[in-house]
């Protein structure tokens, strides 16, 4: 796994959480803007607003910049992101709102995070089985249509920086069941989030190690659990931060998971 951890860069983040520091990007007038998935709508399955994201907790770190949040709430994978079809945008595409708010003269944007390519690979679960096809299909779309999307990012907004992320595994949900989703999972977001920091690397963008916030690949620690007993800690972490192993099984984070996500972008911020 490819990291961006630097030392001073971790010193700069804990001196302006401190000292309270304005963010060295941007200026009072300035925006944060949030692209991506649900994730970055901040979506929980209660009723909105959903106001508890990481993009919303990561703002209140920066507050001098304002945010500015287009995630779809909805099902959007890379290309639906591109060629639209997931949720509503006055310019059609998550992308072409985007770049139409970054071209704006009147907007000044200091820092932009994107979360995609997610659904591209739940989209291939079905049930406790995982179509290795289609994940090999949903792959070859990401390495195609995310450095389109990041370059049409960084040609409308030269110079500003572009911090993507890698993801949790929700599918370790299923050893709670008692199922063996999780088994065929891990090999898979394992594989998958290479992907994504390879592209982002490539784009010479910052990734926030959402994996390994969530110990994603830790399933020899053992943790005692108060509602399921003696579980492996990637199991405890997707309980402890998601929803996926309520009566909901939904799989977006809880409000201290969106935490977890928001310190590990912190983390890498520029």
């Amino acid at each position: 796994m490819t990291r961006y951890y630097s030392r001073p860069l971790m010193l700069g983040a804990a001196l302006i959480a401190v000292l309270g520091l304005p963010f060295s990007a941007g200026a009072a007038d300035s925006y944060y803007l949030s692209l991506g998935d649900s994730l970055a709508a901040g979506y929980q399955p209660i009723p909105p607003p959903w106001n508890h994201g990481y993009a919303d907790q990561l703002q209140a770190k920066i507050p001098s910049l304002q945010l500015k949040k287009l995630g779809c709430y909805k099902h959007e994978t890379t290309s639906t992101m591109i060629n639209g079809g997931a949720c509503f945008y006055p310019h059609q595409t998550q992308l072409a709102e985007a770049i139409e708010f970054l071209q704006d003269p009147n907007n000044s944007v200091a820092l932009i995070t994107i979360d995609i390519g997610a659904n591209d690979v739940l989209k291939c679960v079905s049930g406790v089985t995982l179509d290795q096809t289609c994940i090999s299909g949903a792959l070859t779309g990401i390495r195609h249509n995310l450095p389109i999307i990041l370059t049409a990012l960084h040609t409308a907004a030269p110079g500003v920086p572009i911090v993507g992320m890698n993801y949790y595994d929700p599918l370790l949900a299923s050893y709670i069941n008692g199922n063996s989703a999780f088994e065929d999972s891990l090999p898979v977001f394992e594989q998958f989030n290479n992907t994504l920091e390879r592209i982002y690397k490539a784009a010479g963008s910052r990734v926030a190690n959402v994996e390994g916030a969530f110990s994603t690949f830790d399933f020899t620690t053992q943790v005692v659990s108060p509602q399921f007993g003696t579980i492996p800690l990637d199991v405890a972490r997707i309980c402890q931060w998601t929803w996926a192993c309520t009566p909901s099984s939904d799989i977006h984070p809880n409000t201290k998971g969106y935490g977890v996500i928001t310190r590990a972008f912190w983390k890498v911020l520029p």
